[in-house]
């Protein structure tokens, strides 16, 4: 019997507009113990079915997978997947379109109708990231649905859900292989992808996120067709995914910077591997805004802000605004007359408006002409949900400064 939810009357509104979260206090009762990360149906305070979806104890106590139920069709998870990967096709993405990309995210959570789920797929390996308890328990549903879709392609699925599940759900948490082919070779440096032609080594085992920052793709192509001729500062560069595109793009000069000696380690790796000339790059593992601070005036006419997330929670946006604008106000100082700079926030609690204000405070910091040549977001392959406008978490401005 699956577990019933009864929700208060009228809450069931932003479920009519197919958002798909349910909040804590919009739960009138619960029928049948639901446990976390069981699958639930919701019925409106009428009793009216109204969507089921993954049951978990905090502030989002449901997250919605389908509006069509009770319950989960048993060929739930290879149709959610399929019409995942459809779209991945008709984004040229799949390698049968694109031979020159050969790395893609395959589901981006509400952004696919699958909340709390992240799968990312490197030529062969599926990189699985669970950020709620019901996702992490579905695994071996998860399994067999990427089994189906990749049939003999499918070369080894790796679940790295340790750091991002809910410990308070109590899970058997641990980075591991859920899968392996005959054909898959666990020597991780051997197995390198493309982007937009550059080759790449995800590091899925012991590097940031899932291996590599995917939602980055086009802006790094952009970022190559503007930077011949540049002199180039990366700050916050991680495995070098900026840097190789301004290199391959004619830049003439690239400063990488980054805190991790692993990281810079990967970026050597990837000059490297795309046979670009080492002449033209250095890196620092330093402090990212001290380097900046330290910079001379005018040494840089293109340069990249993509900080990490500088706030996760709301309580911390005040501070992470605050953040921005230090930083964004020291490269507005340091750029060349002409220059251009990319700079970004990847803090899902700070809105696109927020961002903007704070940027052009920035400007207004330190006295030049700015103006606003493109905004700029996440990849198409992290698509936004329409009713949940909140996953359009990458803001990004590139601006000219006279």
């Amino acid at each position: 019997m699956i577990p019933k939810i009864f929700l208060k009357k009228g809450r069931e509104a932003s479920l009519r507009r197919f958002h798909p979260w349910i909040f804590s206090g919009a739960v009138a009762k619960k029928e049948g113990s639901p446990t976390d990360g069981a699958v639930v149906d919701v019925y409106t305070s009428c009793g009216t079915y109204i969507a089921s979806g993954h049951y978990q104890e905090g502030s989002i106590t449901v997250r919605i997978l389908t509006f069509e139920g009770p319950g989960l069709p048993n060929d739930f998870w290879i149709t959610a997947l399929r019409r995942a990967y459809t779209l991945r096709e008709r984004l040229s993405l799949c390698y049968q379109s694109n031979p020159q990309t050969t790395t893609y995210r395959l589901v981006h959570g509400e952004g696919d109708h699958l909340p709390g789920l992240v799968l990312d797929y490197y030529q062969g390996v599926v990189v699985v990231q669970a950020h709620s308890a019901g996702m992490f328990l579905a695994h071996e549903q998860i399994t067999e649905a990427l089994q189906s879709l990749y049939g003999s392609a499918l070369l080894a699925i790796y679940d790295k859900s340790a750091t991002t599940a809910p410990h308070k759900a109590n899970l058997p948490l641990g980075d591991v292989y859920l899968y392996k082919s005959d054909a898959f070779e666990s020597a991780q440096p051997h197995h390198t992808v493309l982007e937009n032609g550059l080759r790449f080594l995800p590091d899925w085992e012991q590097g940031q996120k899932t291996g590599l920052f995917l939602d980055q793709r086009e802006n790094r192509e952009l970022l190559g067709q503007m930077a011949n001729g540049s002199r180039l500062l990366n700050l916050f560069c991680y495995s070098g995914g900026f840097s190789i595109a301004a290199l391959k793009g004619g830049a003439a000069l690239v400063h990488s910077v980054d805190s991790s000696q692993r990281a810079i380690d990967l970026l050597h790796k990837h000059i490297v591997l795309n046979g670009l000339s080492g002449d033209r790059h250095q890196s620092y593992t330093t402090d990212a805004f001290d380097f900046l601070k330290s910079s001379p005036k005018g040494a840089y006419d293109l340069i990249v802000l993509d900080p990490p997330a500088f706030a996760k929670h709301t309580d911390a946006k005040n501070t992470a605004l605050q953040a921005y604008k230090r930083l964004n106000a020291v490269a507005f100082d340091r750029i060349a007359p002409g220059g251009v700079i990319f700079t970004f926030s990847c803090s899902q609690v700070v809105s696109s408006n927020d961002f903007a204000l704070t940027i052009f405070s920035a400007a207004a910091i330190s006295g030049r002409r700015v103006k606003i040549l493109r905004r700029l977001t996440q990849a198409p392959d992290h698509p936004v949900n329409i009713y949940h406008p909140e996953g359009e978490y990458l803001k990004g401005l590139v601006l000219y400064v006279e």
